[in-house]
């Protein structure tokens, strides 16, 4: 083997060019979760100058998030195979290139490519590698650090609303689009600080994976020299039957399957599945909702303003919250805890029939919807390392990608069904104080089994020594009980022919 500290990566540095690191990410981050919204401004003329109905222009957001999530496990296994330096760079490349050909389109199909998917997927290649390369920089500050760089989506809201409001009364949407292009090619440069960390470690389990082949190819000969032909042949079969696994293998090698046999992340997965079904429709229909009780539409945009201004803040004081000794050990609970206030908000907003109610509804809201954001990343490094972060994030996006499709429209049904926002926003509590309770309970049935497998696995390591001063206590006895005399000898020749039926069935 390999000596154990020749060419093993060194841990994270916790600080130092990480906070850089951690600049590059909040910049990365916020472009992947603001940009999106921001981009309803231009509806409107959009739909007049196309000619075509709100649901079709509101297609262009919803394909961008869909790519934006559906394509997690694509980024995942660019990460894996190249880094995440150059993923986010190529990213922004798309994203600056979708927008900048958006400018040119001449039908709305032409959007759904270049806005939609090209853009899109240039968003989804800088949302995962972002957050995965914080998680090779920090270990004990790995919550604050997180609860930073997620700032960067109330930060940039903030900016793009009145910036995409400048931009589109000056230069209309084509010239709009062709400078939010050249925006969004500053990914590259939050790319390009995105220093790699800890190459080392692969070349490491490469060759001893390799040593380790060679070792049991080697048995495998050996041992086939001694073997009869009538052993051989499922040996052949066996031979093949690895090689089929080494296939999967290499795929596990990119996006780890074998993730779905881990109950924490299964745990993990059907809580945030169930979660997103209530958790942006309340953002998308709060201005609405607004209008609807008759406040006028500038005071109903700034309830979208303070609900930014209150998760801009309450992001990183989260992250300083959960990196605390008390929380840190059990943060899934303080997770599922943000879940459920979460839904307790959108139960008690139709109470709010007044401006200054919904005011306090849009902080609290804020407060809560920060609170997610900042642990949701965090929380699945928690569960499943590091080292297999990369493949969970993108398995998890890609099962969240249908339930975010899926919340905003439902919410638009019951609310063409009734005539009335307050079912909307009651189904989105109910689904989210579900969520949160199903994971309370549920992460705590996994603590209490990985205590109990801990404790298992102690008293496993200390089995063995027992067992075998057993076993040659019993070798003792029998030499003794041998040379005693003659009284065992029925009991011997008992045994011996009990083993020659053996041999002969």
């Amino acid at each position: 083997p390999a000596p154990a500290e020749a060419g093993r990566a060194p841990g994270p540095p916790d600080g130092g060019w990480g906070w850089v690191v951690v600049f590059g990410a909040f910049v990365s981050i916020g472009f992947a979760y603001a940009f999106p919204k921001g981009l309803a401004i231009f509806f409107k003329e959009i739909q007049d100058f196309f000619g075509t109905s709100y649901s079709e222009v509101a297609w262009v957001s919803s394909i961008m998030l869909a790519t934006t999530y559906g394509a997690g496990p694509i980024s995942s296994i660019l990460v894996n195979r190249y880094g995440s330096r150059p993923v986010v760079m190529f990213g922004g490349l798309l994203c600056g290139v979708g927008m900048i050909s958006a400018a040119f389109c001449t039908s709305i199909l032409q959007l759904y490519i270049c806005v939609g998917f090209v853009t899109g997927f240039g968003l989804a290649l800088n949302l995962q590698p972002s957050v995965i390369i914080i998680g090779k920089y920090f270990l004990k500050r790995r919550p604050l650090a997180n609860g930073l760089a997620m700032a960067g989506s109330p930060v940039m809201l903030c900016t793009l609303a009145p910036l995409n409001q400048f931009l589109f009364d000056n230069f209309g949407w084509r010239g709009s689009f062709l400078i939010l292009g050249a925006i969004l090619l500053n990914c590259c440069v939050a790319g390009a600080l995105f220093r790699p960390i800890g190459a080392g470690t692969a070349l490491v389990k490469t060759q001893v994976a390799e040593e380790g082949k060679d070792a049991l190819k080697g048995k495998i000969t050996e041992g086939g020299t001694e073997m009869s032909s009538a052993v051989k042949v499922p040996m052949e079969n066996k031979t093949e039957e690895e090689e089929g696994k080494d296939c999967f293998e290499k795929i596990n090698q990119y996006l780890d399957f074998s993730l779905f046999k881990h109950r924490g992340f299964l745990i993990y997965l059907i809580g945030n599945v169930l979660m997103f079904l209530g958790f942006f429709a309340p953002i998308v229909f709060l201005a609405p909702y607004a209008k609807h009780i008759g406040i006028d539409e500038y005071s109903a945009a700034f309830l979208l303003s303070i609900l930014a201004i209150v998760d801009m803040v309450a992001r990183p004081t989260t992250g300083i919250v959960a990196n605390s000794k008390w929380v840190r050990p059990r943060i899934q609970y303080f997770f599922s805890f943000a879940i459920t206030f979460n839904g307790a908000c959108h139960l008690l907003c139709p109470l709010a029939s007044s401006y200054t109610g919904l005011v306090v509804y849009s902080s609290f809201f804020g407060l809560a919807f920060g609170m997610v954001c900042a642990m949701l990343f965090e929380t699945l490094m928690d569960l499943v390392g590091a080292a297999r972060f990369t493949s969970a994030v993108g398995l998890v996006t890609i099962a969240e990608c249908c339930t975010i499709l899926l919340g905003p429209p439902i919410g638009g049904i019951l609310i063409d069904t009734f005539g009335d926002y307050k079912y909307m926003f009651i189904k989105c509590g109910a689904v989210m104080v579900l969520a949160g309770t199903f994971l309370f309970i549920m992460n705590y049935y996994n603590y209490r089994m990985l205590a109990k497998e801990e404790k298992e696995r102690k008293t496993k390591e200390e089995d063995p020594k027992s067992v075998r001063t057993e076993n040659e206590g019993r070798k003792n006895w029998n030499k003794d009980s041998t040379q005693d005399g003659p009284e065992l000898e029925p009991l011997r020749e008992e045994g011996e022919e009990v083993k020659k039926e053996m041999n002969g069935t």
